[in-house]
């Protein structure tokens, strides 16, 4: 009994090798067709996104309109153009906070772009990322709105100023238009508003609170929302010490020193 039982596990066994045999190749197969498919569907979105890409850069406007159109808007609003050179104080805090690969990004961020990109999928509020440039053209192009058309058109005109004027043009452009809170366009309107003294006077701490409160202007404004206000310049010293603009004693002193708002508006 023991010998045709031994028989037959051995037959199974040996059955069970045969029947596994022309599986393998299939496997392989199959794996080479799903990875095929996948590269012909990757290889078709990149089509698609360069065709994209390429139409709108044909459908929107020059980048070389955009010192027109910060001059038309500093017009509007009766402030000077051109107005200062940006401080550097008031660079490494606004690079530092809201764009800290500047210097170095085609115009935009792509990490950030594939959040914004995930915000659209999912229907989610988007949590930010966009760069200097992008913000400008939002500035300049669409009138400060946004939505998937607006921001299509952001990315191009980011992308555009980017190849077309230098980093230090794309700041002062940018701190043109800015709004500051309190009725303040443009730094220098700000810088004189808030302190009584032009932008190239300011301290670190005034240069970083200007810095700071384009992101939320009516939220952070010091003379409305002091508390508000202080949290945002805390961050931004923070942001300028990560990134190295600031070592750790002169962030501590940074921290501890007056903002010296002015108690007259304007610069004597």
């Amino acid at each position: 009994m023991g010998a045709p039982g031994t028989r037959r596990s051995a037959s199974s066994e040996g059955g069970s090798f045969q029947s596994e045999g022309p599986t393998r190749p299939m496997r392989t197969r199959r794996r080479f067709r799903i990875a095929f498919r996948i590269a012909k569907v990757l290889l078709v979105s990149v089509v698609l996104l360069a065709v994209a890409v390429g139409l709108l850069f044909l459908l929107t406007p020059s980048a070389g309109q955009a010192t027109a159109l910060v001059r038309e808007q500093a017009r509007d609003r009766h402030i000077t153009y051109p107005g200062p050179p940006v401080p550097a104080y008031f660079a490494q805090a606004l690079v530092a906070t809201e764009d800290h690969r500047f210097y170095a990004d085609p115009g935009v961020d792509p990490l950030a772009m594939g959040r914004v990109v995930i915000s659209w999928i999912t229907g989610r509020e988007d949590q930010g990322g966009s760069t200097i440039d992008q913000q400008l053209a939002k500035n300049l192009y669409t009138g400060g709105h946004s939505g998937v058309t607006e921001d299509l058109e952001q990315l191009a005109m980011a992308v555009k100023l980017n190849q077309t004027y230098s980093r230090p043009q794309i700041l002062r452009m940018y701190a043109e238009v800015a709004y500051y809170g309190h009725g303040y366009y443009g730094l220098d309107a700000a810088s004189c508003g808030y302190f009584g003294r032009p932008p190239d006077r300011l301290t670190l701490v005034q240069a970083a609170m200007l810095a700071g409160v384009v992101n939320a202007p009516s939220y952070d404004d010091p003379l409305v929302y002091p508390r508000q206000a202080r949290t945002r310049l805390e961050h931004v010293i923070g942001r300028m010490a990560a990134v190295g603009y600031l070592t750790q004693a002169q962030e501590t002193a940074a921290l501890g020193a007056p903002l010296g708002l002015s108690s007259v508006r304007g610069c004597a």
